[in-house]
């Protein structure tokens, strides 16, 4: 699911979970895992990329919310959920905050969760099979794991309505056009792109490299934990199950496109 190497400074995490990456339980377990692991004073430069054929992830894992929601009675939701959303937003400030240049490699679908995990990467290379897309308001609810505000702190908040309202993806083209992506390549070149990233970023001084990233990379701490409060509100309407329990019986081969 998750695997590792390291080289010079250079730890590559590969993602590596069939269909498509869905970050659930095991995920988040392996996250932290990794991140528990992870030797910060032998490590100047983390990239983050998937094998996974069909891209980089698809998002959340709805299927196992969907059957955690069914196994518990309804007063039990709330708490869940709320347990889960700290777990998965401790993974994803850690990652976002590590003292170290991280640099997210992505082809193919980047879609809800995957997307909101790219986001916490300081650089993106985008391969031109791409695709970046917000699709839960379509399951009545909003983006929980922090895509909103680190997409904010990027971007401005046309960009930002416009993918959420819309549910619309975006290509690659069009995300290195807004700023989403720093480089855009062609298809299976995007390791070495980050590798060669990674080489010249290692050549910093330490203490620099360090402090210019906390500088210009606050962490949006008051809108990340709106952001949670706002989709604990949301999923305490039966609109979430009712959505959810469609997915789950999809015979759609690709059910997570809006």
């Amino acid at each position: 699911m998750l695997s590792h190497t390291t080289q010079g400074g250079v730890v590559e995490l590969v993602l590596d979970q069939a269909p498509c990456n869905e970050i659930g339980t095991a995920m988040v377990e392996g996250l932290e895992r990794f991140l528990g692991g992870l030797d910060l004073d032998a490590t100047h430069t983390l990239i983050l990329r998937s094998a996974a054929r069909g891209g980089f992830s698809a998002g959340a894992d709805l299927r196992e919310l969907h059957a955690g929601l069914v196994a518990r009675p309804a007063a039990e939701h709330e708490p869940a959920l709320r347990a889960f959303l700290d777990r998965i937003h401790a993974v994803m400030d850690r990652l976002d905050t590590l003292p170290l240049t991280t640099v997210g490699v992505i082809h193919g679908v980047c879609f809800g969760g995957g997307f909101e995990l790219a986001l916490t990467c300081d650089v993106l290379i985008a391969e031109k099979s791409a695709r970046f897309c917000f699709p839960e308001l379509r399951l009545g609810i909003i983006p929980g794991f922090g895509g909103i505000p680190r997409l904010r702190r990027d971007l401005g908040n046309a960009v930002i309505r416009d993918l959420l309202l819309s549910g619309r993806s975006v290509g690659a083209k069009k995300a290195h056009q807004l700023g989403l992506v720093a480089h855009l390549v062609a298809r299976g070149e995007g390791l070495a792109a980050a590798r060669a990233l990674a080489e010249q970023s290692g050549r910093f001084d330490p203490v620099a490299r360090r402090a210019a990233k906390a500088f210009i990379k606050p962490l949006p701490r008051a809108e990340l934990d709106r952001e949670k409060e706002l989709f604990l509100e949301l999923a305490r309407r039966p609109t979430l199950l009712a959505a959810l329990t469609k997915f789950v019986e999809s015979t759609d081969l690709r059910p997570y496109l809006p």
